[in-house]
């Protein structure tokens, strides 16, 4: 079982067929147990039906997941199905620039025909970006960022084997504005802001462009505050010193609290 790997192409014979668990496969290679699975959403596309498998039936199918502990193998036959598709997928390195053209923006995603990719034999495109990795910076919707017909170039993050799709980010190209900022600030620092949200854990300040802090609840004003609208309110300009910087989470923690004088007779 240790030479089997996510991608590869692998050939066996179907033994049992349940609802719960879909179809079990013996794989060539591996006689004396049914190490292969292939679940519903593992059939080929447009056909997801599992009565359309017969046990003692040869199928070849793609490995989409290695449970090495439990000694289960996750096929896909959608791979088989779309040599061309996935041999291009796995060929695809980390990190490797790939242009293309918006051709969905979907609730889920945006989808990108890539220039050298073949079609996708059920998405608009063989590229697919979540919202998380459209931009650095908060964005309401997807359109605020890219448009249908829009050129782009993306960083390759990994193979999709479930989708059959490349995940994509087109962030990945544009400069951190996080790290810029926090090349150019440190803790103890005061900057002037403004309240952009109010939760009942805080509130949320943008100290410059792009980049947003959160006020626990604790470093609001020296005043004891149950809910942060008792104290602020959205757009309010605000005195905010950074209370925490984490770079690798990209969070920004602040604190109005130590910007504003304490009451008579505190101490800080």
């Amino acid at each position: 079982m240790a030479s089997i790997n996510v991608g590869d192409l692998c050939g066996g014979v179907v033994t049992e067929i349940t609802r719960s668990h879909g179809a079990r496969v013996i794989l060539d290679g591996f006689p004396t147990k049914a190490l292969g699975s292939v679940g519903p959403l593992d059939l080929p596309w447009g056909d997801a039906r599992l009565d359309a498998l017969e046990v003692g039936w040869r199928i070849t199918a793609g490995v989409t997941a290695v449970d090495r502990g439990a000694g289960v193998v996750r096929l896909s036959m959608a791979a088989a199905a779309h040599p061309e598709l996935w041999a291009y997928l796995k060929g695809l390195e980390r990190d490797e620039i790939l242009s293309g053209t918006i051709s969905a923006i979907e609730p889920f995603g945006v989808f990108v025909a890539l220039d050298d990719g073949p079609a996708h034999p059920v998405f608009p495109g063989v590229g697919f970006i979540t919202y998380p990795e459209l931009a650095w910076q908060p964005f309401e919707a997807a359109a605020e960022v890219v448009r249908i017909g829009q050129r782009v170039s993306c960083a390759f993050l990994q193979f999709d084997t479930w989708n059959g799709v490349a995940r994509l980010s087109l962030r990945a190209t544009q400069p951190d504005p996080f790290r810029a900022f926090a090349a150019d600030n440190e803790v103890g620092g005061a900057l002037p802001g403004k309240v952009t949200k109010l939760l009942p854990f805080g509130a949320f300040v943008r100290v410059a462009e792009g980049i947003e802090g959160l006020v626990p609840l604790e470093e609001l004003p020296w005043t004891s505050v149950e809910k942060p609208e008792g104290v602020l309110r959205v757009g309010a300009d605000v005195l905010a010193v950074i209370a925490g910087l984490d770079l690798d989470r990209r969070r920004l923690r602040l604190s109005l609290r130590h910007a504003s004088p304490g009451p008579a007779g505190s101490s800080r």
